[in-house]
């Protein structure tokens, strides 16, 4: 195996930032902030959701979402549905314009 080209394998604190839940476990992670757990100095990586907090593993049917992911999902589609909703309409009104400008009877001249 080569030298020098795998990082370090070092026991990380994983920290659940949707109920504070922490657990110990090896990995090669780099994270820069430290944190104190039973007595002993970890590096910290926050995740998302872990087994303390999935609904599969703890019986809920309810996810909890701390990071406000699924709210800015919503938000992100509720504002591109009304901005396609006025792209209908602005369409629709050109048409009809459209449709307007082509039933008018031109001017003729008369001799």
């Amino acid at each position: 195996m080569k030298e020098k080209i795998h990082p370090p394998y070092q026991e990380i604190l994983f920290v659940d930032s949707s109920n504070g839940y922490k657990f110990v476990c090896g990995s090669t992670l780099q994270p820069k902030e430290k944190e104190e757990f039973e007595g002993k100095t970890y590096p910290v990586y926050k995740v998302p959701i872990s087994s303390a907090s999935h609904p599969f593993f703890t019986g809920s049917k309810q996810f909890i979402d701390t990071e406000g992911r699924v709210d800015r999902f919503s938000k992100k589609y509720a504002m591109k549905k009304q901005q396609s909703l006025k792209e209908k309409e602005k369409e629709k009104e050109n048409q009809e314009n459209a449709k307007k400008k082509k039933k008018k009877p031109k001017a003729t001249k008369k001799k």
